[in-house]
């Protein structure tokens, strides 16, 4: 019994165990994991393009119309200057990031007043920035979203 109460630390064979299970779990675990940076991508896009289109509802409520395409999504923090100039603009903007937001690929949401599916289209092309696409290259657009 005196060596039990001797006894400090881990055996070499107790520690290999450990990093060989380790191991295993990283091996199944870990591919599983690092394909869904692209899915997270697509809900973030999804998830901004809902957010650009509450502040756009809330420019139409304040100036009576969405901004036209020259005047873009640069109007929802910025006072338009070129088309009709709005006449009861909020100070600071539509957008809390006092910011247009890029896509999570780094390119500017696509924006067209007024759209072919509606007042506007806001749309993005996805991972791989060109029109159609499948997977995490399809666009991802207002008039489609899930």
């Amino acid at each position: 019994m005196n060596t039990l109460k001797n006894r400090n630390g881990f055996t070499l064979i107790e520690i290999m165990v450990v990093i060989v299970i380790l191991g295993l779990l990283a091996a199944l675990v870990g591919p599983k994991l690092m394909g869904r940076t692209d899915d997270a991508k697509v809900t973030d896009a999804r998830v901004q393009i809902k957010n650009i289109e509450t502040a756009l509802k809330l420019y139409k409520l304040d100036n009576g119309s969405y901004p036209a395409t020259e005047q873009g999504l640069s109007a929802l923090v910025e006072k338009p200057t070129v088309g009709v100039i709005p006449k009861t603009y909020k100070d600071g903007g539509y957008l809390e990031s006092k910011k247009v937001p890029k896509d999570p690929w780094g390119n500017d949401y696509l924006y067209i007043s007024p759209g072919e599916h509606g007042d506007y289209d806001l749309f993005s092309y996805g991972a791989d920035g060109a029109k159609g696409g499948d997977g995490k290259n399809a666009d991802i657009t207002s008039w489609d979203t899930k």
